[in-house]
């Protein structure tokens, strides 16, 4: 086993190789463009939006209040009416952008550190390169791509977007492992 201590550097250059990455990913590529859609006439639905007060939250719609109440014939005419959907509402003004770069690259570190406690317990110093390419870029890409299915199962968010970030989250997983194959320490 080797201790976490040892792996600050590869920690900290995935993290920066892949905050790299994604930048390119998400300004150079256009793969990204169309995960968003407007809605539909979107200025009535805002005001209505606004004279509800919604604070910033997570919804859902219809949302019932229990499982009993999910089958209901109420609940169920609601859910043949529709629209049916989830929302994010989040508070008002521009996006912070420069909170969530940060936000994004701390999460980087953290999956660095998760990457790097797993193959010091897995793998030895002086494991060959692609031993240890396969082992961190394979925990890379749990938390990288697969985090992102659930969304798809769960959210209805569409398997097309879905698909994109599991694309990013293989090259993300590619750049951890490459960067760790390349930092693994020698054989004491």
């Amino acid at each position: 086993m080797t201790t976490l201590a040892v792996f600050w550097l590869p920690i900290l250059l995935a993290a920066v190789f892949v905050f790299l990455a994604s930048s390119l990913l998400h300004m150079v590529l256009p793969i990204h463009k169309g995960d968003y859609r407007k809605l539909p006439d979107e200025a009535p639905t805002l005001a209505a939006l606004r004279s509800c007060r919604v604070p910033p939250g997570q919804y859902m719609f219809p949302c019932p209040g229990s499982m009993q109440e999910m089958s209901a014939p109420e609940m169920l005419a609601k859910y043949g009416e529709g629209p049916v959907g989830t929302m994010v509402v989040r508070p008002n003004g521009p996006p912070r952008i420069g909170a969530a770069l940060v936000c994004w690259f701390l999460f980087c570190l953290v999956v660095g550190a998760v990457v790097a406690n797993v193959a010091g317990v897995a793998l030895l110093p002086g494991t060959d390169g692609l031993r240890v390419f396969r082992v961190t870029g394979t925990v890379a890409l749990l938390a990288y791509g697969l985090s992102n299915v659930s969304d798809s199962i769960w959210k209805g968010v569409r398997w097309s977007t879905t698909l994109k970030f599991l694309f990013d989250g293989a090259i993300y997983a590619a750049v951890t492992g490459a960067t760790f194959a390349w930092l693994w320490p020698a054989a004491l």
